[in-house]
This record gives structure tokens, sequence and C-alpha cells, in this order.
């Protein structure tokens, strides 16, 4: 029988829990800070290579790509984690083996209806996103890249042992390899062709180091070991199937409305807004990581401490985590505002000065969505992962709404406010939700599925 590589450290009390989050959250800001300046650099290399028209191009085929790959990607990094404490503090190593070979093979499934679905879209809708015909090879390569390089498995089994470090090192890959690849790019093939590869090089590279750091720690025999049926599985992990495909689908609606938007400006307006909007929408999604550092460095010591938490020690918790979150909000949208417009000439040339706006507007969304990233936490470790779910739905739902009703008079301005108006309904909806759930006297233990 394969060993357990390493015990998971058991975190008690608030003070504990917010130690060990600061600690976690420490390792990803580390690797956040390379990717946050060396972005600056290739962002600038893309930019004023391929112009603003080529640019928008480029922006459009990567944010289908991505889209696609959020949109069929299972967030198997949140099932290991909720599931996978539990196994692990009762020495039971074959149920936890049994529970990464899941994950890995929806991982897996994933990528391959994503590949299908990936030729279906681009054949069918190739112009909309305004891929000539001499790159709809290199642009379904690179799609496909993106899939095949879904590493949610691996993060998952790395945020269980707590190697938030290791985490940091295959992260801090991506900026790496992008600022050499740009670099190369930009000297050796400056065309719209080059960025791509470099872009998905980046993307392999990215991988190939998680699992590197997966086989270091000793998980990827025990996943190797993973023996049993799916109905064994199942019923050793009640609630799992619904905790899937509700999460799912919230990081679906969540990490998809960023790229969507991006795809109805170029589908609408054109590539040259496509180009700035991007940019603008890269420069404002530091918050957009922010939120989802402070949620990944959480959520591991939440899922362990709201198994016995009372509702009025959970209030205590999301207070605390909102008010700093909140205060981090505030600081870098001020940052923003100051220095938003300087930034976009010096990294994309004045032709981008005009998406100043576009980039206020998003920044704004990127505060409510860091101010209220704890709630999102705290419901899916829960088990209340349908009801974001639904408050997501609804966030998307007026995103669309407003964006058509702004676009014909503010083109992409009002599609970034639209993003705006969707992120502020979401905060307040899961501010509702939170306060109705931090007053219940007792706590359901079933899964929510609404």
């Amino acid at each position: 029988m394969v060993q357990d590589p390493a015990p998971i450290p058991v975190t008690t009390g608030s003070t504990g829990i917010f130690r060990a989050a600061a600690r976690n959250l420490g390792w990803l800001l580390a690797s956040r800070s390379v990717l946050a300046i060396l972005s600056l650099f290739y962002l600038g290399f893309a930019t004023r290579t391929l112009g603003v028209v080529d640019f928008g191009r480029f922006a459009l085929i990567s944010g289908a790509a991505q889209a696609l790959a959020t949109f069929v990607g299972f967030q198997t990094w949140q099932i290991i984690v909720q599931y996978g404490v539990e196994p692990i503090q009762h020495g039971d190593t074959p149920r936890l083996a049994r529970l990464l070979r899941l994950s890995a093979i929806l991982d897996m499934c994933s990528a391959l209806v994503g590949a299908a679905l990936t030729v279906a879209i681009l054949f069918a809708w190739s112009d909309g996103f305004g891929i000539p015909p001499d790159l709809m090879r290199d642009t379904l390569m690179f799609a496909v890249v993106q899939l095949i390089t879904i590493r949610s498995t691996p993060l998952g089994i790395l945020r269980l042992r707590d190697k938030f470090s290791l985490s940091a090192v295959a992260d801090s890959m991506t900026p790496i390899m992008r600022f050499v690849g740009a670099g190369a790019a930009m000297i050796f093939e400056p065309t719209i062709r080059g960025f791509m590869l470099a872009w998905a090089v980046a993307e392999i590279v990215t991988a190939a180091t998680y699992w590197i750091m997966v086989a270091k720690s000793g998980d990827l025999r025990l996943l190797a070991s993973g023996r049993g049926s799916w109905q064994q599985v199942r019923d050793e992990n009640p609630g799992i199937v619904r905790f899937s495909l509700s999460t799912n689908a919230s990081a679906t609606l969540g990490l998809s409305s960023k790229q969507i938007p991006l795809l109805l400006v170029g589908a609408s307006i054109g590539p040259a807004a496509a180009g700035a909007f991007r940019l603008a929408t890269q420069l404002a999604q530091a918050l957009a990581k922010l939120s989802q550092m402070l949620s990944r460095a959480a959520f591991p010591e939440i899922v362990r401490a709201v198994r016995t938490a009372e509702p009025s020690r959970l209030r205590r918790i999301l207070i605390r985590t909102m008010l700093a979150s909140t205060a981090a909000a505030l600081v870098i949208l001020a940052i923003v505002a100051l220095v938003g417009e300087p930034i976009l000439k010096v990294v994309g040339g004045k032709s981008f000065v005009g998406a100043y706006p576009v980039l206020l507007w998003l920044a704004a969304a990127g505060c409510f969505d860091l101010a209220t990233v704890s709630l999102d936490t705290v419901m899916t470790a829960l088990h209340r992962a349908g009801t974001v779910f639904a408050i997501r739905a609804v966030g998307v739902l007026l995103l669309f709404v407003t964006a058509f009703a702004l676009m014909p008079t503010y083109d992409s301005t009002g599609v970034a406010a639209a993003v705006a108006v969707g992120s502020v309904a979401v905060a307040i909806l899961l501010g509702f939700a939170a306060a109705r759930m931090t007053r219940t006297p007792s706590r359901p233990q079933a899964i929510d599925g609404a």
C-alpha cells in the first residue's frame, strides 16, 4: 500500500486560521509579485510589436481559448481540498488515492471535451474572433494547449498538503516563460503566431512544473495507486457530485464572465477596440488575481475550521476578512485611479490611452470581487456552492443586460461598466446570503443544491 507522503497540519482557533492563511497568502503573493512585474514587460512587448489591431486579434484568440478552458474545466482543486482533509486526518490513504485519481480523470475528460468544442466553435465562428485563414491551424493548436495544460488537480494536491511554496514556484513559471517568449517573439517572429507560441510554451512549462512538484511530494505515486469504482468514490464522499457540478458551474460563470466581455467587444466593435479592452483588463485583473489568492490561501484552513465552527464564530471570521480585503481593494483602486493612465501609455503606447475609463470600471468591479471573496470562500466550504452559483448567475445576467443596453452609446466603456454592475450585484447578494447563514442557530450539513 502506498503511504501518505506527508501529514496535513490541523489549525484550530480563529487566530490559527488567520496565521495559516496569511502564511499561505505570503507564498502566493511572492509568485504573483513576479507575475505583476513581468506582465508589464511582456504586455509591452506584445502591444508595441503587434499594434492595437493585431494585439486585439491576439487578445481575442487567447481570450476565447481561456474561456473554453474555463467552461469545460472542473474546479478539481476545490474537490480535493474539500474531500481530502477527512481521509488524511483518519489515515485513510486508499480513499485519498481514489479521490485524487477521480480528479485527474475529470481534468483529462475536460480537456478532451474542450478540444472537440474548440474545433467546432472556431470553424463555425472564426470570423467573429477575427481569425484569418492562415492562422486557423495555429489558433487550434494554441487552444488545445490551453486545454491539455489544465492543472487543477496538481494545484489541489499542493493546496491540500499545505505546499504553497511549491505552488508558488510553479505559478511563477507562467510570467517568466511569457517574458522570455515575448522577447524572443519580438526579435525573431514579431507576429501573432510568434506570441501564440510564446504563450503556449509558458502554459506547457507551468503545467509540467506543477506535476514535477507533485511527484517530489510523493503524491504522484499515490494518485497512480488509486483503485476503485466511481460508485465507491461517490459513497465515500457524500455530496461530491453536486459539489463538483456546483463549483464548476459557479467558476464557469465567474471566470468566463471575465473573458466574455472581451469577446463581445471584439465581435461588436472590432479588433482594435478589443486590443485596448484587453490591455485594460489585464491591468485591472491584478485585483481578480489578488481575490483568487485570498480565496486559495484561506480555503484549506476554512474547510478545516467550519466542520466545528459555530455561526457566531463564522461571523467573526467573515467580518475580519472582509475588513482586510475591503481596505486592500480601496488602496488598489486609488492606485489605479492615480497611475492607471500613465501605465497604459507606458505599456501600450498612445493608442491605448483611450482605454483609461475601461480600466477604471474594471478596477471598480475587481474591488467588489476582492471585498467579498471571503463570503464566497466560506459558503463554498459550507457546501453552499449551489447558492453561490445562483448568485453568480444573476450577476452574469445583469452583466449581459447592461452591456447590450450601454454598448450602442458607450462602446467598450459601456461593456466595462456592465462588468462592474454584475460585480456589485454579486457582492450584495453574497452579503445577504452570508448574513442569513451566520444568523442560523444550527447549520445544515446537507449540500445546498440551489
